[in-house]
């Protein structure tokens, strides 16, 4: 591990060096690569400087140790800080492994996420609405960027489905581990008998796919204008702005009617398909993996039921690392991060565990 650790190391200083060069400094593309990589490598680096330096107190504190002769006092001083930076050695040590494990290669990418109401019609719906209005609120909180793709309005005021992007530095390595079923249990505005009914909304989270990844011919595409209309089928406006595009291998299809302008909703429609496209491929990729993780933290199943929102006992659980937290109102006002920590950690912890087997 230490091998692997000290080129990390040396590439950082090398990097801090290049960043001070006036070649480098000159040009921005070169620059702005350059610090790149400098942050990606610094995390590492900067562990692995701790933990030298935990190491040469350690050394310093058993020369002491050694020379403290008959003085009780000071040799158990000496014992309790040994203990200390054994303790903190280990710590930092176990830190640097999870920071060499491989990283997802689509963390720092921007992210799509799909929500659609499933199982209890209308109720489902609104819950969908709860969801978008979670993860704007948590998109603001982080400093995304949010911009809504496609909608498809009830008359109540919930979602069939809705799609949007959210843009911002590490938004799918925060946010991919939202891909699953929830469930909502609640009594709905419309039950009279205060009836706590079931309901569940899928979300679907993409990374963004680059042109260079997924290439598609433009001879599999369909693509059709329609008008956009809102709830209970008014028009929005009175030109075939809407677009639908369907890629005939696959049967995919994706709709984009929230832009004015046809070219627009094209671009963005585009972006959605090749966004599923490329999951699609990871998708594949992965099931042929010979050893899959047994963990659901991560997967992005979309069949499983990932998490629980109970609003008659306030409660919120994920169900992949067994956390329940009883403050359903901030989480539903997009304070999210101690679930996607949890679930960060749980992760992490599989992945080492893995690691260490291999």
């Amino acid at each position: 591990m230490f091998e692997k650790v000290q080129v990390f190391e040396n590439r950082y200083d090398e990097l801090a060096q290049k960043l001070c060069d006036p070649s480098v400094v000159s040009s921005p593309e070169l620059y702005a690569e350059t610090m790149k990589e400098y942050k990606s490598a610094e995390p590492l680096a900067l562990k692995y400087k701790e933990y030298k330096k935990a190491v040469s107190e350690r050394e310093e504190t058993v020369e002491m140790l050694n020379e403290s002769g008959s003085d009780r006092e000071m040799e158990e001083m000496l014992e309790e800080e040994l203990k200390m930076l054994d303790d903190k050695i280990s710590e930092i040590s176990d830190e640097m492994k999870i920071l060499l494990l491989p990283k997802d290669p689509n963390d720092d990418r921007n992210v799509i996420i799909e929500i659609r109401g499933g199982a209890g019609g209308e109720e489902a719906a609104l819950f969908a609405a709860v969801l978008f209005r979670m993860y704007s609120m948590y998109a603001v909180k982080r400093g995304y960027k949010t911009e809504i793709i496609n909608t498809n309005e009830t008359e109540l005021g919930g979602y069939k489905e809705i799609s949007f992007m959210l843009t911002g530095e590490g938004a799918y390595s925060r946010l991919k581990y939202e891909s699953g079923v929830h469930r909502v249990q609640r009594v709905p505005e419309t039950e009279t008998q205060g009836r706590i009914h079931t309901s569940t909304v899928t979300v679907a989270v993409l990374p963004e796919a680059d042109d260079v990844e997924v290439s598609i011919n433009p001879s599999d595409l369909r693509i059709d204008t329609f008008r956009s209309s809102g709830a209970g089928g008014q028009h929005i406006n009175k030109t075939e702005s809407a677009i639908r595009i369907t890629h005939i291998p696959t049967g995919l299809v994706v709709e984009c009617q929230d832009e004015r302008s046809q070219y627009k909703n094209k671009d963005k429609a585009m972006k959605v398909l090749k966004s599923r496209l490329l999951e699609a491929e990871r998708e594949k990729q992965q099931n042929e993996v010979a050893q899959q993780r047994h963990s659901q933290v991560g997967t992005g199943d979309r069949s499983e039921r990932i998490r629980t929102y109970n609003y008659p006992q306030g409660r919120v659980t994920d169900h992949r690392i067994g956390l329940t937290l009883y403050k359903i109102d901030d989480i539903l006002n997009g304070n999210i991060d101690e679930i996607i920590d949890a679930l960060i950690t749980a992760d992490r912890a599989e992945q080492l565990a893995m690691s260490n087997e291999q």
